[in-house]
């Protein structure tokens, strides 16, 4: 019986290194492009991420049966940038830094990955529509070189004056800086 559980551990383990060795470096490039940093430098949040979804699918070789073991690496790194992608919201100096973390998880998966639209849909829980007008918008944003303005803030978010440090929307004292007849 230990022989027998020994032997299926040790082919489970060839089988995914080989798979990791095959499919790894496409998919860091993935990771490094969802999270908006420089292929040439520090990649450490996209190997984590990589590292996270590998984990996910190594936990679930033996019930893949017949999956391809690629498209669930995929899938679980999309799903993990998904849930955490507020996290690659600063700019990291990557091409795709421009973009929201949402439309750089969509442009990854629709024009690096070429996952079709109703698949992304399905994956991110969103209708098809809506992944075409974030594809089309990112891709707009892309083209046209200009960097993307910051969202607005999010609910229960203090957003502050650049130029005096005062809460946005706050009046600004007399005499300060920009204010005056």
């Amino acid at each position: 019986m230990r022989e027998r559980r020994a032997a299926r551990e040790s082919r489970r383990a060839r089988e995914f290194e080989a798979f990791v060795a095959g499919a790894g470096g496409r998919l860091l490039h993935a990771a490094t492009l969802l999270t908006g940093e420089r292929p040439t430098r520090d990649t450490t949040a996209a190997q984590h991420l990589l590292t996270a979804a590998l984990a996910r699918t190594y936990a679930r070789w033996d019930r893949l049966r017949g999956e391809d073991p690629y498209d669930r690496t995929r899938m679980e790194l999309a799903a993990l940038f998904a849930r955490g992608g507020h996290h690659y919201r600063r700019p990291r100096g990557g091409t795709l830094d421009r973009l929201a973390p949402r439309e750089r998880l969509v442009l990854v998966l629709r024009l690096y990955e070429g996952v079709a639209e109703e698949q992304t849909a399905a994956a991110l829980g969103l209708p098809v529509e809506r992944v075409r007008a974030i594809c089309t918008r990112a891709v707009s944003v892309m083209r046209s070189g200009v960097p993307r303005q910051p969202s607005p803030p999010r609910r229960g978010d203090t957003a502050t004056d650049a130029t005096t440090g005062t809460p946005a929307g706050a009046p600004k004292a007399a005499g300060a800086a920009g204010t005056g007849p």
